[in-house]
């Protein structure tokens, strides 16, 4: 090792090492290593935040498109950017409770319409509804439908496919659905395997 020296007073040489220098040349690439990676967290929190929320069907009141046990995900951001429409299947929890289960329905009334159910022929302000686009099973009992029902502002009228057995907005338990308590669109099957895939 080679040693500086240096005088001090008179004749005196002490001996004196280099100094060494701190290399700091890592810090940039650590930082924008650790920044990529916050990123990717981030991303992969708001998927599975918003659109990987698991629930399970309870029954069979979504016949046939879903069946009791069949694992859905549940998209919670999408009425963030948009409204519910009708046809939309829809998770929520009657009049906000949380201490019952997720119901799966299908939305068939919206905000400010009236409904109502006479021969099993749904009337959305009078007029028939056309519900070709998806598969319902069973007679349509009307329930609380029976007489006409104004939704208000914020409301909804859900019904479960299979119209024999399912509790939906028929029924005064449920009743019209709160925009607050729509959790998000149902869009997804992940289990069983042989109905994986997208939900119509």
């Amino acid at each position: 090792m080679r040693w500086k020296t240096r005088k001090v007073r008179g004749n005196l040489r002490f001996g004196e090492a280099p100094r060494k220098r701190l290399n700091l040349d890592w810090v940039p690439g650590a930082l924008k290593w650790l920044f990529q990676i916050a990123i990717v967290c981030f991303i992969a929190f708001v998927a599975v935040w918003y659109f990987g929320q698991r629930i399970s069907a309870v029954g069979d009141s979504m016949n046939p498109v879903l069946e009791n046990g069949d694992v859905v995900l549940v998209n919670r951001i999408v009425y963030d950017a948009t409204s519910p429409k009708r046809g939309d299947i829809v998770v929520f929890r009657p009049n906000g409770n949380e201490n019952l289960h997720a119901y799966i329905k299908r939305i068939i009334g919206l905000p400010g319409e009236t409904v109502r159910i006479e021969d099993d022929v749904i009337y959305i302000d009078g007029e028939p509804l056309d519900e070709s686009e998806y598969e319902v099973t069973g007679h349509t009992d009307a329930g609380l439908a029976s007489e006409e029902i104004t939704l208000a502002g914020d409301e909804f009228f859900v019904l479960g496919d299979n119209r024999e057995n399912s509790d939906d907005s028929r029924i005064a338990d449920i009743g019209n659905v709160k925009r607050s308590d729509i959790e998000g669109k149902a869009w997804f099957v992940v289990s069983p395997w042989e109905r994986f895939g997208f939900l119509s």
